[in-house]
C-alpha cells in the first residue's frame, strides 16, 4: 500500500479542531511563487496548482522510467498547501492583531503554492523532474526546489468558507497568547494553509483547511 503523508502523520495534517502549539520539522517542497485573486480564473494561481502537480507526478512516476532515486518508496502525493501574505498588512503586523490576511482584497495577494516532497527526493532528481516534465513542450521555470524550516506554530482545523477563516485565526492567536507565545509572521514565516478538500467537489461550508501561523516565545516588558 502507497505510504499516505496524511495518515502516517496525523499532527501535520489531521489537526484538532481547536487551536494548539507544534514544532513543525524541516520539510522540502516544490514551490510556486505568484500574486493575486486565486479566483481568478486561469490566473497566476491556479496555473501555479497546474505546474506543481505536473511536477510532483513526474517524480511520483520516476518508478516507471530509467531515472531511478535512491531509497524511493511509492506513496501518495501530499496535499496542496500555501504560504500566504499581503505586502501592506506586513509591514504593519505585530501580535496582537488578528488581520493577518484581509479576505476582502484578494487581488493584493502574494502566495508561495507548495507541495511537499518525500525525504528521498534530492535536489538532483527534482532537476530532473523538472527537465523531463519541460521535454513536453511546456515551461516549468517557475518551480522551485524549496527547503523550509517552519519551527514552532500555532495551528488548528478550519471548517468552512476560507472567507471565515479570520474566525478560527482569531482563537488560535488568543491562544497562542495565553500559553505565552506571539506570532512571528515575517518574511520568510508566513500564513500556512493545507488544503485536505476540493473546492469543486465540496461544499463550502465542509471545507478542510489547516491553518496554521509561525509563533515564538513572548517578550513582556
Amino acid at each position: 500500500m502507497a505510504f499516505d503523508y496524511k495518515k502516517e502523520y496525523k499532527d501535520f495534517y489531521l489537526p484538532a479542531k481547536h487551536p494548539h502549539i507544534i514544532t513543525i520539522p524541516p520539510m522540502n517542497y516544490l514551490a510556486v511563487r505568484g500574486h493575486g485573486d486565486p479566483n481568478t480564473e486561469n490566473g497566476e494561481y491556479k496555473q501555479s496548482i497546474e505546474l506543481l502537480y505536473a511536477i510532483a507526478f513526474t517524480i511520483k512516476m520516476s518508478k516507471k522510467t530509467d531515472h531511478r532515486i535512491e531509497g524511493y518508496f511509492d506513496y501518495v502525493v501530499p496535499p496542496l498547501e500555501g504560504f500566504w501574505w499581503q505586502d501592506a498588512l506586513a509591514e504593519q503586523q505585530d501580535d496582537r492583531e488578528a488581520a493577518i490576511i484581509d479576505y476582502n482584497k484578494k487581488d493584493q495577494f502574494n502566495f508561495i503554492s507548495v507541495i511537499r516532497l518525500p525525504d528521498f527526493v534530492t535536489k538532483a532528481d527534482f532537476d530532473w523532474a523538472i527537465q523531463t516534465a519541460t521535454q513536453k513542450k511546456r515551461d516549468f521555470s517557475r518551480v522551485e526546489f524549496l527547503p523550509y524550516d517552519e519551527g514552532d506554530c500555532v495551528q488548528c482545523m478550519h471548517i468552512g468558507s476560507y472567507d471565515d477563516e479570520p474566525g478560527t485565526v482569531a482563537a488560535m492567536l488568543s491562544y497562542a497568547t495565553e500559553q505565552g507565545y506571539e506570532l512571528d509572521i515575517k518574511n520568510p514565516r508566513y500564513h500556512h494553509e493545507i488544503y485536505l478538500s476540493d473546492p469543486r467537489r465540496c461544499q463550502a461550508d465542509k471545507l478542510r483547511t489547516v491553518i496554521r501561523h509561525p509563533i515564538k516565545p513572548r517578550k513582556y516588558s
